[in-house]
C-alpha cells in the first residue's frame, strides 16, 4: 500500500447516506466505505497516530535552546544598630526595594547524540500509527464481508425456507384433494400442515436471526440502531488464488507483521537513547541581568542610596555521568532486551501467518470443491423432488416418500449455502492475511 494510502483513504471517502430509508440495497462496496468512514476502533487509532504526528511535530525543537525569564521584587524595612571602632553608635530604620530581571539562556549542544534519536524515533511512531490504522482497516473490512456475506447467507436460507413451505403447501393441497375424494387419509393433511407450521416457525426465526446480524453490521459501520436496508441476493466468489502469491506478498504487506517490525525499529532507537545516557551533557549557557537596589535611608555614609547592575553572562557547563548505582547499564540491558522480544514476536507472528495462509487455502480448495458438488447436488434434489410430487399427485407415491424428497432437498439447500458462505470466509481470511483486503 502506497504511502499516504491510509491517510486519502479514510478522509476522502464522501460520506453517503447509505442507511436511509430511501436506499434500499445495500451493496458490500457501500457497507466498507461507510465503516471506513465511521468505524469507533478505526477513530479510536486515527486519533492514536494523530497524536504520533503531534509529537513529532515538536521533535525537532529538542536541538533548539530553551529561553527563561525571570523578575522580582524585595522590600526590606530592617531596624538597624551600627557602634563602629571610634565608638560611635549609629541606630535607626532602613527601608529599601530590590528589583531584580533576567532572561537566560540553556542550550544543550551535546548529550550523546540521543536527541537525534528520539527524533528518529517520534518518526518511527507515525509510521507505527499509520500501520497500526492499515491493520485495524483490513480487519474492519474483514469483519464487515465477513458479516454481510452472513447476512446474504441467511437471506439465501430464508428462500430456502419459502421453498420448502411452498412444496408442504402444494402437499397439504393435494392431500386434502386426495382425502377429498376417498383416496387419501386424514393423518396425511395433519402431517402436511404439522409440517408447514414447522416451517413457518423456521421463517420466523430465520427472519429475526437477519434482523440481528444487521444490528452486528450497523455497530461495524457505525450506523443508527434498528437502521433498515436489504443486502445482495448472491455470493460472488473469486477462484482465482493461489497460496505461493499469498505467501511472498504477505511476508511484506500483512499488516500484523508490519507493526511487529516496526516495533523492533522502535525499540532500537530506544537503545540509542539509553546509550546516550553514558555520555557527557554539555550546555551553552547565558543570561542577560538587570539589578537595582535603591536604599532610602542608609546609616553609613560610604553605603550607596542607589546601586543598579546590568550585565550579560556566557558559558559553558559539563553534566558527566561517572556512577549512578549502575542504572544506565540496567536500562541498556533492558533495551537490548526489548529489541530480542520484538525479533521473537516478529518470527512467531511470521510463522503464524504462514500457517494461517496454508490453512485457510486447504480450507478454500476444499470449500469450492465441496460447492461444486452441492451445486450438481441441488439439481438432483430438485429434479427428484419435482418427480415425487408429480407422483404423490398421480397417487402413486406415498407421502413418507414426498417428505424424504422434501428432506434431501432441505439438506442439499444447508450444505449448498453453508459451501457458498464457506468459500467466501476462506477467501476473505486469504485477503486479509495477505494484506490486501483493501485495494
Amino acid at each position: 500500500m502506497k504511502k499516504g494510502f491510509i491517510f486519502f483513504l479514510i478522509t476522502s471517502v464522501a460520506f453517503i447516506p447509505l442507511f436511509s430509508n430511501a436506499q434500499k440495497l445495500l451493496s458490500v462496496e457501500e457497507a466498507i466505505a461507510a465503516a471506513l468512514q465511521n468505524n469507533y476502533d478505526i477513530q479510536l487509532l486515527k486519533n492514536d497516530s494523530t497524536a504520533f504526528a503531534l509529537d513529532n511535530s515538536y521533535a525537532k525543537f529538542a536541538f533548539y535552546p530553551r529561553v527563561n525569564g525571570s523578575t522580582g521584587l524585595l522590600l526590606n524595612n530592617v531596624n538597624q544598630k551600627q557602634k563602629l571602632a571610634d565608638a560611635s553608635l549609629r541606630k535607626g530604620t532602613i527601608s529599601s526595594d530590590n528589583i531584580t530581571a533576567s532572561v537566560g539562556l540553556n542550550w544543550t549542544i551535546f548529550d550523546g547524540f540521543k536527541m537525534f534519536a528520539t527524533r528518529d524515533k517520534q518518526k518511527e511512531f507515525i509510521k507505527l500509527g499509520e500501520l497500526n490504522i492499515k491493520n485495524q482497516i483490513i480487519n474492519t473490512v474483514a469483519a464487515v464481508v465477513t458479516n454481510y456475506y452472513n447476512i446474504v447467507r441467511q437471506k439465501q436460507q430464508q428462500k430456502a425456507i419459502q421453498e420448502q413451505m411452498g412444496l408442504n403447501e402444494e402437499r397439504l393441497k393435494q392431500a386434502e384433494k386426495r382425502f377429498s375424494v376417498g383416496l387419501g387419509a386424514k393423518p396425511d393433511i395433519l402431517q402436511a400442515k404439522t409440517d408447514l407450521n414447522a416451517q413457518k416457525a423456521s421463517l420466523l426465526q430465520q427472519q429475526t436471526f437477519i434482523e440481528q446480524l444487521k444490528e452486528q453490521l450497523n455497530l461495524l459501520t457505525a450506523a443508527p440502531i434498528n437502521t433498515t436496508y436489504n443486502v445482495a441476493d448472491s455470493i460472488p466468489i473469486n477462484n482465482n488464488l493461489v497460496v505461493a502469491e499469498i505467501l511472498n506478498v504477505a511476508a511484506i504487506n500483512n499488516p500484523a507483521l508490519q507493526v511487529a517490525k516496526q516495533n523492533i525499529t522502535i525499540a532500537t532507537f530506544t537503545l540509542k537513547e539509553r546509550k546516550a545516557d553514558r555520555y557527557p551533557i554539555i550546555n551553552l549557557n547565558s543570561a542577560y541581568n538587570f539589578g537595582r537596589l535603591h536604599n532610602q535611608r542608609v546609616l553609613n555614609n560610604f553605603t550607596p542610596i542607589t546601586n543598579r547592575n546590568i550585565g550579560f553572562n556566557y558559558g559553558l557547563s559539563a553534566t558527566i555521568p561517572i556512577f549512578n548505582g549502575y542504572n544506565t547499564k540496567r536500562q541498556i540491558q533492558q533495551a537490548q532486551l526489548a529489541i530480542d522480544k520484538n525479533k521473537i514476536e516478529y518470527e512467531k507472528i511470521k510463522a503464524t501467518n504462514q500457517i494461517a495462509i496454508s490453512n485457510a487455502f486447504k480450507t478454500y480448495e476444499l470449500q469450492k470443491k465441496t460447492l461444486a458438488l452441492e451445486e450438481e447436488n441441488i439439481l438432483l434434489a430438485k429434479e427428484n423432488v419435482y418427480i415425487a410430487m408429480e407422483r404423490f399427485k398421480l397417487g402413486i407415491s406415498t407421502t413418507l416418500e414426498l417428505r424424504e424428497t422434501q428432506k434431501t432437498l432441505e439438506d442439499a439447500f444447508n450444505r449448498l449455502i453453508a459451501a457458498r458462505y464457506n468459500t467466501k470466509v476462506a477467501e476473505t481470511e486469504l485477503l486479509r492475511l495477505k494484506g490486501e483486503l483493501v485495494k
